[in-house]
């Protein structure tokens, strides 16, 4: 008679029960604690993505340059930027953006922080300043993201630490599913909703790790720069912050105001190009133009480096004062100038944007699911909270309506109308679990409301700019606006 066979032990497992249940108990604080603001900031990130394409939908009769600047075409639209400034009595600061930077246009802007003048001008690929740029709702949602529309200081920083709750959020979780990995696959689709949920939310979150992590570190890093340089010149500078900004930013301009010519950029341009074959212009910052003192900050890109562009320094008569380092530095260089480029997703052209559009809106989703798929616990569990199931259901769906309804208001109103039409629009959506008593039925009327915003967007863009319009990614825009109407459009 043959021994009976013995039972398999159970794998040990990796971590043990009750720290899994702790790091759980933690991931849900921590995303309860900071989920409104983490899909605010997702969301704004997402559609930040495409900012370029947004400033020339909404000013599609703009001139658009395509591949590199000469430096002639820079020199100029330098020479021309500094008389407009001098024109309009605020001749301090130049900068000028190329299209590598700024999406198929060459942006000229000037600024005077004493008198509070700034102006921004496009050019054509000559250098020639054509119009004064206007894109108040494409201003108004980069503003959402970098600083929630806070006095500066304050909403980096909130958005900062938001970043890092975010990233504390994918560890934690990552820590509170040890299986995660091996269900990478698994999606229980036709059984209960909330399981459904959790697996969208737990694959979702597997599948762009390695996205969700460099945006959210990148975007804490970003966000906590100032405490980070305080930081710097504590620990190497003896507290002198302005020792720490000009070892990361470079040279400032001299206290010389006596009046100098304007910087040769041209010069300057083909003299990195010696030197770097194949560079090419991205941008220039003039600080000080016209006086002694000045400071040119020019930005080349090299092709095969993420940043970018590597800055050079160099006095007004073109005289050089280093660089940034950003490409050809040391590591902590490198990975500085790495650092903006892999937050924005901006290089590798459009197809990588469409990349990272989609990975965002990925982990803008994993933040709502989070919430939905805790509050569905409870109501499993007995405990259910049908007021904030209302209220999630009105904080989430209630931004891309205040988005697309500020949009409409930016194509017809006064610039300083967006953000209230916005807070209004988020105000109306909180106020809604008051009057529905259906978490479901405020999602679908908010979604419903959400497509028609949109759709009145298109259309009226399309009213206003169909006889001038030249560029035509405003059509592509305008069509991808419609699609995206389209799939928010409740169909059941």
């Amino acid at each position: 008679m043959q021994a009976r066979s013995q039972p398999r032990p159970r794998k040990r497992q990796v971590l043990p029960p009750d720290f899994v249940r702790a790091m759980l108990a933690g991931h849900s604080a921590l995303g309860l604690a900071f989920a409104w603001l983490i899909y605010v900031v997702c969301l704004s990130g997402t559609a930040a993505v495409f900012a370029n394409e947004f400033r020339r939908w909404e000013q599609p009769d703009g001139p658009t340059v395509h591949g590199s600047v000469s430096p002639e075409s820079v020199a100029t639209a330098l020479a021309g930027a500094y008389a407009q400034a001098l024109a309009d009595t605020s001749a301090h600061d130049v900068s000028i953006l190329g299209p590598a930077l700024t999406g198929a246009r060459l942006v000229v802007s000037y600024h005077d922080h004493r008198a509070g003048i700034e102006e921004i001008w496009l050019a054509d690929a000559q250098g020639r300043l054509v119009m004064r740029a206007r894109a108040p709702w494409t201003e108004f949602l980069t503003h959402l993201h970098i600083n929630l529309h806070l006095p500066r200081a304050w909403g980096t920083f909130i958005v900062g630490l938001t970043g890092v709750a975010l990233l504390s959020s994918l560890v934690s979780g990552l820590l509170a599913h040890p299986r995660v990995f091996k269900d990478a696959f698994a999606l229980r689709w036709g059984g209960s909703r909330r399981l459904q949920e959790a697996d969208l939310h737990n694959r979702l979150g597997v599948w762009g790790l390695p996205f969700h992590v460099v945006v959210s570190l990148t975007g804490a890093m970003l966000g906590l720069a100032t405490l980070v340089v305080g930081v710097l010149a504590l620990a190497a500078y003896e507290g002198d912050s302005e020792k720490a900004f000009a070892t990361l930013l470079g040279p400032r301009a001299g206290p010389d105001r006596t009046p100098a010519a304007v910087p040769d950029v041209a010069s300057m341009i083909r003299h990195v190009l010696n030197d770097r074959p194949g560079a090419t212009f991205v941008n220039g910052h003039f600080e000080q133009v016209g006086k002694a003192g000045q400071v040119v900050h020019l930005g080349m890109r090299t092709p095969g480096h993420i940043a970018f562009s590597n800055t050079y320094f160099l006095d007004g008569t073109g005289k050089s004062l280093g660089d940034g380092g950003l490409e050809q530095g040391g590591l902590g260089q490198q990975i500085l100038g790495a650092i903006p480029p892999l937050h924005v997703g901006w290089f590798g052209g459009l197809t990588i944007k469409v990349v990272y559009g989609l990975l965002g809106l990925a982990l803008t989703v994993v933040t709502h699911s989070g919430v939905s798929i805790w509050l569905a616990r409870r109501r499993d569990k007995g405990r259910p909270a049908p007021v904030w199931e209302r209220i999630w259901a009105a904080a989430a769906w209630g931004q891309p309506l205040a988005l697309a309804t500020s949009a409409t208001a930016a194509l017809q109103l006064q610039e300083q109308t967006i953000l209230p039409v916005y807070l209004a629009t988020v105000l109306v959506a909180l106020l809604l679990p008051a009057c529905m008593g259906n978490a479901a039925a405020i999602t679908r009327a908010l979604r419903l409301f959400t497509a028609a915003a949109l759709a009145a967007a298109v259309l009226l863009h399309s009213l206003i700019w169909w006889p001038r319009a030249t560029d035509p990614l405003a059509w592509f825009v305008s069509l991808s606006t419609l699609a995206a109407a389209a799939i928010i459009w409740p169909v059941a």
